[in-house]
Parts: structure tokens; sequence; C-alpha cells
């Protein structure tokens, strides 16, 4: 894992030149842990050609110390004294930050704080959102193995909870069995807040669940996540109560041949859109293109939500060993909605899921 995290540093220092920048501030709490290995919740990373900072406050120091071993570890207590410092000492001018994360309030205060020192006249700030993101898009093994441990926690509990749902039982005490069993396979928490929504809840893709009580013959959409080392998993899967109906094995079949088309088609080098339109078409031309609005999938790592997106609009370029979400759906206001959602990683065969719970 050390040289992993050195090769990971490394691969980013080379990276600045080519940006013009003399440093970077890394404040993204996926990114600093990318590229640090420090799991903590709170400190920013200062990465120039030649030194690597990590500044936290005394709750971390220690923590740290052991996880980054390739970082100077300063304890800070906030503020931007400590970079000042840092910025004054090693004579940068062109700072990178990370300007999809850095609040507008930081900046100005981070600015007003720079102009306020005479010795640091010349510094630049430059936003350079994407900088770490885009290096996180192909995995390494480590990451890899982390991956797959989340997904396998959350696929042991789809088939553990999902033929246990009974007619009465409320939303919140299915979500609640399937965050147990995750854990009980092996997952350090949940990637995020699950969603179950039976019925006509499940029209809103998003639904958080209540105690609405499961009724035999109703569609129930179930997405969750597991986390296992910071690496997330994310998958759905809708099941029934009970025998299906006539417009339950229609809605179904068109979502699940949207999904299996554009997990058998996708090739290297497609773009976001290109994957996108390979289930969005199977949904428009079977009448129900209006009730897919959300993009096919998007990139899973230490983040739920990261690149590539897979979207209508996404020219993200999908290369090989990428990793990413094919999730269709149909939402049909007043019935309910059925979504399918399996991770892939794309080889030179095509895209191979890793996901492997019953569907």
């Amino acid at each position: 894992m050390k040289e992993q995290m050195k090769e990971r540093l490394e691969r980013f220092v080379a990276r600045l030149p080519d940006r013009d920048l003399d440093a970077v501030l890394v404040s993204a709490p996926e990114n600093r842990r990318y590229l640090s290995g420090f799991s903590g919740s709170a400190g920013q990373l200062l990465i120039s050609r030649d030194r690597a900072v990590l500044a936290t406050d005394s709750r971390y120091s220690e923590q740290a110390t052991n996880q980054a071993s390739e970082f100077e570890v300063h304890q800070v207590r906030g503020g931007w004294g400590w970079l000042l410092e840092e910025l004054e000492e090693s004579g940068v001018k062109r700072v990178g930050f990370e300007s999809q994360d850095m609040t507008v309030s930081s900046y100005n205060s981070l600015l007003d704080a720079i102009k306020a020192e005479s010795g640091l006249s010349g510094i630049s700030l430059i936003p350079v959102a994407g900088l770490a993101d885009d290096q996180r898009i192909i995995k390494d093994g480590n990451e890899l193995g982390l991956l797959q441990r989340a997904i396998d926690a959350s696929d042991a509990a789809m088939e553990t909870v999902c033929p246990a749902i009974a007619e009465g039982m409320t939303e919140r005490e299915v979500a609640w069995r399937m965050e147990m069993a995750m854990r009980d396979a092996g997952a350090d928490t949940i990637s995020f807040d699950t969603i179950v929504a039976a019925g006509p809840n499940g029209a809103m893709a998003h639904h958080q669940p209540t105690d609405r009580a499961i009724q035999r013959g109703e569609p129930i959409v179930i997405d969750m996540g597991a986390k296992v080392g910071g690496y997330c998993s994310d998958i759905t899967r809708t099941v029934i109560v009970g025998e299906p109906d006539e417009m339950f094995h229609k809605i179904y079949g068109i979502v699940l041949g949207a999904q299996l088309t554009a997990i058998n088609t996708v090739q290297i080098g497609m773009t976001g859109e290109e994957c996108d339109s390979l289930a969005r078409d199977v949904i428009a031309e079977s009448g129900y293109g209006d009730n897919f609005g959300h993009s096919l999938g998007h990139g899973v790592g230490l983040a739920i939500h990261e690149n590539p997106r897979v979207s209508p609009k996404s020219t993200d370029s999908l290369d090989f060993n990428t990793v990413f979400t094919v999730e269709p759906g149909i939402y049909i206001s007043g019935w309910g909605g059925v979504r399918i959602e399996d991770i892939v990683i794309l080889g030179e065969d095509g895209a191979t899921p890793l996901s492997k719970a019953s569907k």
C-alpha cells in the first residue's frame, strides 16, 4: 500500500507542469484520502513539485502521521497561518485550489490573508477542479479489492433481506434490515441513505423510507450501498411481494432489457453520452422515454458519485478499467417505478458486472 500511495502522489505532481502550477491546495475529502491515505475528517494538503504537507488539528495529528507516510504532518489550530508560512518558505507563485470544493467564503478569506502579507506578493490562486478527481477514475488493484468487498456486502444484504420482505413491513423496517445485513456482511458503514420506495413512492427516484406498509403486488425499489475501507458500492433492485401483474412484467422487462443492452454493447472509448443512449434508446422505443429522467450511471469509488459521468450530455471517455454504474429506470406517477443498477468494470471484451445479486 505504501508504494501505491507514493505512486499516486508522484503521478499527481507530474501533472502540475501541464497546468502551469507550482503547488496545489487539496481540500476535497476524497482527494485528500486518495493522495495521502489519511482517512480523518479534517485536514488539507499542500502539494508542490518537491514537497507534500498535510495540515490537520490535534484530534488527527497522530492518525495522520501513521497513515500519510509520504507527507510532512503539521498540527494546526485553524485559519490560514500554516499555509501562509508554507507559501512564503517555499516561494511558490501559482497555487491551484479545488474550486469544486472550496466555498466562496473560504476563497475570499484566503485571498485576503495572502494580500495582507507583504512577503506573499505575486501569488496567484488558480482553480483546478478535476485534477485529482480525474486521476481517481482508473482504480488500482488495492482500490478494486476494497470496492469489490463493498459490492459483496451489499450483494449479500440483497440476497438475505429481499426474500424475507413480507406484506405489512414498512419501508423503514426494510431499510434498517438492509443496513444491518450489510454490516453483518463486512461493511464499515453505508455509502448513502438507503432508499426503499414501495408502490407509488417508487415514482420518486430518491424517495426516503417512511412508515408506509408494503402491500402485495406492488413494486418495491431498493437502492443502497455499503462502504469498506472508504470505497462505496451502489446497487438497486426492484422486487415484489406476491405475484407480479402484467404491468410489472412489462415495465421490468423494458428496464432489464435496457440495462443488459448497455452492459453488453458498451465499448472502450465511448463517451458517457454514447453509453447512456444505449439504454435510453431502448426505453424510448418502448414508449417510456419521458419516464426515464435521470442519467444512466456514474463512476463510483471513494465518493458514491464521481467521474466518469454516464449521462445524455457527458463527454467523459469510458476507458480501460473504468468503473461505473448502469442504472436505467422507468417511473410512473401513481403506480411506482422500476430501477435496476449494477456496478461494472470496462475491459477489452466489454463491461463485466461486479455486483452479482439476483435480479
